[in-house]
């Protein structure tokens, strides 16, 4: 009998050999599996982050743009004026005015069409040159250069004059923008 208890020995040490050696390490497979989870959810946070920048770049770029767009088409809508559509003129102004610009150009637009209506003067402005002072995320000083062509009554040009305005700009809404401050720069 004992060499039959010899013979079974073996046996069942070849089982706990058999069951106890895939527990003791990861298979290749596993490793592999979680080194490529790994990986893929290290570069998917790399392409949201990113993503994202590139989003926020290019959304802070529009409004850079808008900004500059506004302060260009406020320095015109100053400087364009003709006394026989004067009305519409100071209209388009109050248009893209907000603030305390807007409450003071308005409370003085009847005498400012009066001489513009008696002197008979037209004037136009074009815009040379324009560049960002200061922005945040809600307004921005915009320095933009002005040309200005004018004449009077008799039909006479006016020397052409150069004017250098600092425009603030102000965010009114979701995509809206209106000037909210203008001052001339010697």
């Amino acid at each position: 009998m004992a060499d039959d208890d010899d013979a079974a020995e073996p046996e069942i040490e070849q089982q706990e050999s058999d069951e106890a050696g895939p527990s003791r390490g990861r298979s290749p497979i596993r490793s592999a599996l979680g080194v490529g989870l790994a990986t893929l959810v290290a570069l998917t946070g790399l392409a949201g982050w990113t993503g994202y920048r590139v989003y926020d770049e290019h959304r802070n770029e529009q409004r850079h743009e808008a900004f500059l767009e506004v302060a260009r088409q406020g320095a015109v809508n100053l400087t364009t004026i003709d006394y026989r559509k004067v009305d519409e003129d100071v209209a388009r102004i109050l248009d893209s005015a907000s603030g305390t610009f807007h409450d003071d150009f308005q409370n003085r637009a009847k005498p400012f069409v009066d001489v513009v209506k008696q002197a008979r003067s037209t004037s136009e402005g074009t815009v040379i040159d324009a560049g960002m002072e200061s922005e945040t995320a809600d307004s921005a000083q915009v320095l933009v250069a002005v040309k200005v062509k004018s004449t009077v009554a008799d039909g006479t040009p006016a020397e052409p004059r150069s004017w250098r305005m600092r425009v603030a700009v102000q965010k009114t809404g979701a995509d809206e923008y209106k000037v909210s401050n203008v001052t001339f720069v010697p």
